[in-house]
This record gives structure tokens, sequence and C-alpha cells, in this order.
């Protein structure tokens, strides 16, 4: 596997420039659906004028839909407001080449309004607003992401003509584990694999999973931003290589009616020297025993409570992690997406699983999709976190058998019942303030009356002959 490449120096673009090896700088950020908008600069042009001053970008990119519709009902931008510009500040501790794009390097940007103040409902800034809240306890998140997507042997236009119907996966059966299985795709998936490490991202493992043609590739945990701006990366660039390639592949929570595709969220805390604060230090008995263990696996007072606040939050800050309609079609009993409001230990039933032991010792959200946005959802976990901590609150029994058949509180089964949580949840506004609140239920808002007003294939099917 190729060696990880570290980023860019501000030093070594200039250098790179100036020999003609980079002709193009990518800046972008990402928008709500955790998708990466921006523009292409002539590399010269970017260092003598965007690298110290940045650019500027209609402020209707967090104002769309998914299919780029000017939409009503958000405060920030507007037809009545003219549409204006934002402000897209180069975030330099993201430079890096792109070695699947020949001669191109590649800067996340944040946003920022002209007087320089930061658009807080950009979901990079939602995540660095609900870090910074962490680290006033002396805390820091380190997450890590664990992306499905689904392999078809057909272009990416060829599956637009098709209307994504009838696209022959590149494998034909479950290949969950299987080397076989894997090695059928191998080509695309090791230079995906290779490839990310030239962009700096720390490879760990492919695997495959259970739907034909779905798979995993799985990156190296690292603090949350910096996780969250590899996701997205990392998104765009594994399409992008696919395409090129003469193949697609989706992220989409549910692409047909068998195994979603996931996106597993691991967390973690550390303290301000780095060491982890999620176990129980040797040779103590505070942890108690009972529900939480004791010996390698206990949980110190801080992972309770912070696990605690998950479970509080679930329900209402499910929009963060399941943010589309077809989100909610991954939450079925037995299908290894939770239903239930639930923790356990090594449990894949439960919607919090934790994992690990000492140093490594850790939680897992199940309920994100391929489709989440990283940053809302680990803000959402780290808002709800500290929640947990600020308020002491106390964790539950864990849940030892089959969370889908045992009783504990549903997670939401539709976006527009996410949507109602978020919008009364006291927990969101406390968190996040009434401008993230109103700007993403607006979102949701927006996506449950395309969907209304549609006519799907399916109600076609039923009704053009026998209603």
């Amino acid at each position: 596997m190729a060696e990880r490449t570290p980023p860019l120096t501000v030093e070594e673009l200039h250098a790179l420039v100036g020999d003609g090896e980079i002709d193009t700088v990518v800046l972008a950020f990402p928008d709500m659906q955790g998708r990466l908008q921006g523009k292409r600069f002539a590399a010269r042009f970017f260092v003598d004028e965007v690298l110290d001053h940045g650019t500027e970008g209609c402020n209707y990119l967090l104002a769309v839909d998914a299919e780029m519709n000017t939409v009503d009902g958000y405060a920030m931008s507007s037809w009545e407001h003219g549409y204006g510009d934002f402000a897209m500040r180069p975030d330099l501790a993201t430079l890096r080449r792109l070695p699947w794009h020949e001669g191109t390097a590649f800067v996340l940007a944040d946003l920022a309004w002209e007087d320089g103040s930061p658009v807080v409902a950009a979901p990079r800034q939602i995540l660095r607003r609900q870090l910074e809240r962490l680290a006033a306890h002396g805390l820091t998140a380190q997450a890590g992401t664990e992306l499905e997507f689904i392999v078809f042997k057909d272009t990416y236009e060829q599956a637009w003509d098709a209307h994504h119907r009838g696209l022959t996966p590149v494998n034909q059966y479950n290949v969950d584990y299987s080397v076989l299985g894997t090695g059928r795709v191998e080509p695309l998936l090791r230079r995906i694999r290779n490839e990310m490490a030239g962009a700096g991202l720390s490879v760990e493992s492919a695997k495959g999973e259970c739907n034909p043609g779905q798979h995993e590739i799985v990156f190296r945990y690292d603090e949350a931003l910096v996780t969250c701006d590899q996701h997205a990366l990392y998104k765009t660039g594994a399409k992008e290589i696919a395409a090129q390639e003469g193949v697609s592949l989706t992220f989409m929570a549910k692409y047909d009616e068998r195994e979603g595709n996931s996106c597993h969220i691991h967390l973690s805390l550390t303290d301000a020297d780095g060491t982890g604060v999620m176990a129980e230090p040797e040779g103590t008995g505070s942890g108690g025993s009972g529900p939480h263990g004791t010996g390698p696996g206990a949980m110190s007072d801080v992972m309770r409570h912070f696990l605690a606040g998950q479970l509080a939050a679930l329900r209402d800050f499910s929009l963060l992690y399941a943010p589309h309609i077809n989100s909610y079609k991954r939450f079925q009993p037995g299908s290894f997406a939770p239903t239930a409001v639930a923790w356990g230990r090594d449990n894949r039933t439960c919607a919090l699983r934790v994992v690990g032991h000492g140093r490594s010792l850790r939680f897992e959200n199940r309920l994100p999709g391929g489709d989440v946005n990283p940053y809302l959802a680990v803000a959402g976990m780290v808002a709800a976190g500290l929640h947990g901590i600020e308020h002491k609150l106390e964790l539950p029994e864990p849940c030892t058998g089959n969370a889908y058949t045992a009783d504990y509180d549903h997670v939401p089964t539709t976006l527009r019942e996410a949507a109602e949580l978020w919008e009364r949840s006291p927990l969101a506004e406390a968190a996040f303030g009434a401008e993230v609140v109103a700007h993403y239920r607006n979102m949701a808002r927006v996506e449950v009356d395309a969907f209304d007003a549609a006519v799907t294939d399916w109600e076609l099917r039923r009704s053009f002959e026998r209603m």
C-alpha cells in the first residue's frame, strides 16, 4: 500500500507552482449535504491572489436543495436579500495534492461574511463550535468514519440514462469479508486506497460487504475535524476515480431493498495531554462493577456521562445522522442498521456500540448512512456527549440481547418525524442555537415537500393499470 503523503506547506506549493508541477488549485467547502462546492483556480493566480485573501461564492450554496434548486425559507440567503456572496477563506492546514487529477492541489475553505464573522450554518463551522465547547472542558474528540458504497459496471452517464435502475453490480453475490470477492474489483479499490494515501489520508483496509457490489474502505481515526475533512474529500475522490475507470459507485443510504450503505462513526476523547479519558484508569475502582464492567474495558465517569448523553439526544439529533428521505429506509429489523435507542458492548443490534479497551475504548454510532454529512453528525455526537457530561447523566443498563425485539424507544422512522423532533428540541437549540436549528429544519422541509410532490415508480407500477 502506498505511503501516506503529508500535507503540503505553503512554501512547497509556491515551489511546485514555480516548477510547473502544480497548475491547478481546487478551493472548496462542504455544503449542507457534505458535498464539496468551490472553484478551480489557475495555480499562479491562486498563490498570487487567493492564498492570502480568499475568494467569494454565492451564498445560495447553503440554501439550495440537493438538485441545486433555489428554495424559500432560509433566513441567510434569498431572492429578497439578493443572493449575495460570502467569503471562502483557505484553511491552509488542509492543503494537499490530488493524485487522481494531474498537476492539482486542493484546499478546504471556511466561510465568513463580509464583516469577517463566521457563517454559523456552515457545516464546518457547526462542528468547530462544538469542538470549541468540548475544548472548554479540556477535551479533544478523536473520530473515525466507516463508509460503505456499492460499485456498478455502468458509468455515471449510463446510470443516469437508465434512471439508476437495472444496473450491473461488480459482484453478483454477498462478498462480505471475501478475499475472492474483493479481488474482482481490486484494481479500483487499490487505486482509491493508494491515491487517497497520496492525498494525505491514512488508509487501513478494504473489505467486501453484504449487498452485491458493496465494499468498504476504512481510514485511520484522527482529530474530529481532520477526519470529517478527509471523509468529504474521500467521497468526492472515490466518485471521480470511479468515473475515470468507467464505472460508478454510490454512497446513498439505501439503493435497493437489500442491505444499505452505512457510515458507522467511532468517537473517543482525549485530555489536553493527548491521554485517552474514556477508560477507567488502571488500578482504580471508581468505575464500579455491574453493567459498565471492571478491568480493561471499564468506562470512566466521563465516558459514562458522554454515552448517556448520546442516548438522551439520539432521537432529537437524528436529523444530523440521517438527513434525507432515503436515510430512514435503512432502519429495518435484522438489517444491521439500528432501530432501538440502546447501547451495548460489541452489540451490533444497538444504535450505540461500545468497543475496544484501555486506550482504544470508544463507542460507535451506527445510525448514520453513507449519505451522512460527517460534520453535522460528529457535531451532534459531541453536543450530545457534552449534554451528558454537563448534566452528569447516568448510563442505563446495556442491552445484552437482541435490541430489535427488546422494549426500547425507536429511532425516528421518517425524515418528517426527525425534523419535528429537531425543531422542538430544547437540546438542539441549547447546543446549536436558533439559527442553525431553523436552517436545517428548513432543509428537511424542502426535502419532504419535494418527495411528497413526486410521483414514484412504485406508485406507477401499482396504480397505472390496476387502480
